[in-house]
Order: C-alpha cells, then structure tokens, then sequence
C-alpha cells in the first residue's frame, strides 16, 4: 500500500501515515489491498475507499480523504414544503433491503458509477457484521423506490451512496436521508459525514469543513460508544406522517 502508518486522535490504527504528511489533495493513497478490516479501519482514520478506475490505474484501490468535508449536521438539516409532501407518500425501512439498494447504487448504468465487486463484496460482509446498514424508501404500491447505504462506527456515520428511481421515486432519496437523520439520533451518533459537498446534499443544509477539523471531530466521535440499537424487522417501518413526526421529536430533544 502507498502510505502507511495512520493516527487520528488516540487512535492507535496504522495505515495512511500521520495526517499532517498527507498529500495536500483529496486522494492519499491508493493500493493493490482491498478487504472488509482495511476498509472499517480506514473510515476510523479519517480516509474512505472508492476504486481509482481508468486504463492507467487498473485494479488500484483509491483512498480519499476531501480537503473539503461534507458533512450534514441533524440542526442544518433542511426539509422544505415540497420535501415534506413528497415524504408523505412513502414508508421507509431500516436494513430491509440492503442487497438491493447496494445493486441499485453500484448500477452501471448510473453517471459516474463507482461501486465495483470489490466494494459490494466488502460492504456486504460489513452490513453481516452489523457496522453497515441501508435505508430504503419505498412508494404506495410497495415498490423500493430510493435509498441509500453507509459505515456507523461509534458516533460516526459516513454516507457512501444513495439512489432514486427516475420515474417512481421523486424525492425518494431526499427522503430516506431524513429517515437516517431520524435513526442516527436513535443509535446516538452526531457525525455524518457524506464525502463530498454536491448541489444535492447543500441543498437539504450540508456543509463543508476543512480536513483537519473533520479529523478533530472525528477523533472525538470515535471516543462515543457504539450503540448499535438500529431499528430492526417490521418495527422499522415508518409511513411518511410518522416520519416527519420522528423527525420533529429530533429537532426538539
């Protein structure tokens, strides 16, 4: 692996080198190495992995850690009129679909696709190890119409994908982020980290934090314990009404 070596806080892990000797742009290292214990290790540093792709890559696995930092504070969260109403026509779900939200994010046919076999095969074995978990948002005819997946480790959640289905899922993955926000106050981790600040995340309140104080934050959300209380079987099931209610209870804790 390029780059060894990795502290972040007190953690004791070594892989990428001291973050202050990282390479002053997103990506820090890339690798032949790919497995489930170096991926959950490398979210504890600070660093996540996406393949490199390309003719002059090959197989190489990226390690990225964003100058810039997108993260979505549960107080910035925005959910305007529109948002509320499309929420309203969908239930969401908890871990109840996590095979196929996987698939539909590592779609092929999806711009910029990323998620590889590698990346499925490693995050399956995660999800079985209960370290990483899906939501799903499904419509009035019970059709799984958007969701998304990430790591929880300690009070630390990091995003990694979501989709929506173009014609039967409008808002669709807008609305199983709300329903994340929701669980995470449940599991109580206050970080969320979603990789890089798009158009679509700024828009629902994400913001952008510089590398070295989304390192401070998150040594100091791996110092929280690991409450893994996700909800579980039908009792993740939440209408759209309930939803927006559970969201409330949040704001107002």
């Amino acid at each position: 692996m390029v780059g060894v070596g990795c502290q972040t806080g007190r953690m004791l892990e070594t892989l990428f080198g001291p973050p202050e000797e990282w390479p002053h742009q997103d990506l820090v290292a890339f690798s032949d190495e790919f497995d489930p214990a170096i991926a959950l290790m490398a979210y504890r540093c600070g660093v996540f992995p996406m393949p490199l792709g390309g003719a002059d890559w090959g197989q190489e696995m990226g390690w990225w850690s964003p100058m810039q930092r997108a993260q979505l504070p549960a107080e910035s969260l925005r959910v305007p009129r529109s948002l509320r109403q499309s929420a309203r026509r969908y239930t969401t779900t908890v871990d109840r679909a996590f095979a196929e939200v996987l698939a539909a994010c590592a779609d092929p046919n999806r711009p910029d696709g990323w998620i590889d076999d590698r990346i499925i095969t490693a995050f399956t074995v995660l999800h079985q190890l209960g370290y990483v978990h899906s939501v799903e948002t499904w419509d009035a005819e019970g059709r799984l119409v958007g969701g998304l997946y990430g790591v929880h480790v300690n009070g630390l959640f990091a995003g990694e994908s979501m989709f929506h289905h173009p014609v039967h899922g409008t808002d669709a993955s807008k609305v199983a982020l709300l329903r994340l926000v929701v669980e995470l106050d449940r599991v109580q981790v206050g970080l969320l980290d979603v990789q890089w600040l798009t158009p679509h995340l700024e828009s629902m309140g994400a913001v952008a934090t510089d590398r070295p104080d989304y390192l401070e934050q998150l040594a100091a959300a791996l110092e929280e314990p690991h409450v893994n209380a996700w909800s579980r079987g039908e009792e993740s099931r939440l209408g759209g009404q309930e939803l927006l209610d559970a969201l409330e209870e949040v704001w107002n804790a």
